[in-house]
């Protein structure tokens, strides 16, 4: 028995397209992916049939680097650079955040990303109870992390909420819900600060979330007050003796790309919303190369437009080809790994980002009728460089239907649209 199973679809997996297969899905896993010969005898005991036909299995977009409860700010505050952003912008609203405006914004994030086919993300923000409480209700899989500033007046008691946080959450539902810890930039937590955050994940064995090497500016700022770059230096305190993600790493030396090389840097590349922020474009190419694991964020929604991975999965295969005269620099293959298998080893799944047997059942289903689809020479390529996010049309996380012929099931849009509208008036009054 099958607690679902999809006919007649053409699947995705690390060996090719497989046409007109079915899968089987029991307990939140794939079990079995099979001809639809083979799957005929297991339609009357399945709980749930979904026919696919005229539509691609793939596995889902993996987001590594959100704010996501920020869209909310979307298009309040454009075309300046970070620092000029956050500091006369972003900072001062946030300022005016509760636990109902960032419920609404998370559910505004969560909704964009359910729709454009991504099925996990990694987050750092505030009230993230708040946050992981609409991961539980929305079915989404997630990787949370609330934001430690050192030089906050609250960063003693955002240490305690990030405990609270893990000790919670961390695990929740086979995994669908992970937690890391938070600290925001080395601009933002003091050395000092550090050490009390590097200790409190030595307490709970957590990991790392942490914005690093992102503009020029921080790297001089911290080669001129230590001496050594923001990686050096996080590595001289202690900072990845567990699992780390760091987000961005724009400028970073080879001398930093071997130190993240030996300790497991996990990087989350974000290149849409560096562009927009002039901060710079990151040598992914040369990370890969020296076998440092990169996925991909979207940064936002605020510094970026949408959170729509496939955007940044076609930008991150076109941009290091311009960057580096060379049209193999980051194929379509690496790209799609990036948004998929490499964003969850990222995130410290290994049983995620593929379409296999015994592998979680976060799956999306693109409709493949659009003429931007035609000719069917290559579904891969054509994920990379031709799909957009409208194609999505069912979206499976832990084996359950999240959306499906493009309508949210677990998201009352009306009233989110409704809410929206009434957190306009508030941010902008």
């Amino acid at each position: 028995m099958s607690d679902l199973l999809i006919t007649h679809v053409d699947v995705l997996t690390a060996d090719g397209i497989k046409k007109n297969h079915a899968i089987a899905i029991d307990n939140g896993y794939i079990t079995s992916i099979l001809s639809v010969e083979e799957a005929s005898t297991l339609k009357s005991s399945a709980k749930e049939v979904l026919n696919g036909k005229g539509q691609l299995a793939a596995p889902g977009l993996i987001n590594t680097h959100t704010h996501i409860a920020m869209g909310l700010f979307r298009n309040y505050a454009d075309d300046l650079e970070l620092m000029e952003w956050l500091e006369t912008a972003i900072w001062p609203t946030e300022a005016k955040l509760n636990d109902n405006y960032v419920k609404y914004g998370t559910q505004l994030g969560i909704a964009e990303m359910l729709r454009s086919g991504t099925t996990t993300f990694s987050d750092m923000y505030f009230f993230m109870n708040t946050t992981a409480e609409v991961v539980k209700e929305t079915g989404i899989r997630a990787v949370l992390s609330r934001g430690l500033a050192g030089v906050s007046p609250t960063a003693d008691q955002a240490l305690v909420e990030n405990a609270d946080l893990f000790r919670t959450w961390h695990g929740f539902d086979n995994d669908r819900i992970k937690v890391l810890l938070g600290p925001h930039a080395p601009y933002t937590c003091p050395d000092a600060y550090l050490e009390k955050v590097i200790a409190l994940s030595h307490d709970l064995n957590a990991g790392i979330h942490m914005h690093l090497s992102e503009t020029k500016g921080e790297v001089e700022n911290v080669v001129k007050a230590t001496g050594k770059t923001p990686i050096a230096h996080m590595h001289e305190l202690g900072l990845f003796w567990n699992t780390t993600l760091a987000a961005h790493c724009v400028h970073v030396t080879d001398e930093d790309m071997d130190i993240m090389a030996e300790h497991n840097v996990a990087v989350a590349h974000n290149p849409q919303s560096n562009l927009k922020l002039a901060s710079g474009i990151a040598p992914i190419p040369e990370m890969i190369s020296k076998g440092i694991t990169v996925g991909l964020g979207t940064d936002g929604s605020a510094s970026n437009n949408n959170a729509d991975m496939l955007e940044e999965v076609r930008l991150a295969a076109t941009l290091h080809k311009a960057r580096l005269y060379d049209p193999k620099a980051i194929p379509a293959q690496v790209a799609w790994n990036m948004g998929t298998v490499e964003g969850a080893k990222a995130l410290g799944y290994h049983d995620l980002g593929i379409l296999a047997e015994g592998y979680r059942a976060d799956i999306v289903l693109y409709d493949v009728s659009g003429m931007h689809w035609m000719p069917r020479y290559n579904d891969l390529a054509a994920l990379v460089y031709s799909a957009n996010s409208a194609d999505a049309n069912t979206t499976i996380v832990a084996g359950k239907v999240l959306m499906k012929d493009r309508e949210l099931l677990t998201i009352d849009e009306e009233k989110l649209r409704a809410e929206i509208k009434k957190a306009e008036q508030f941010f902008v009054s």
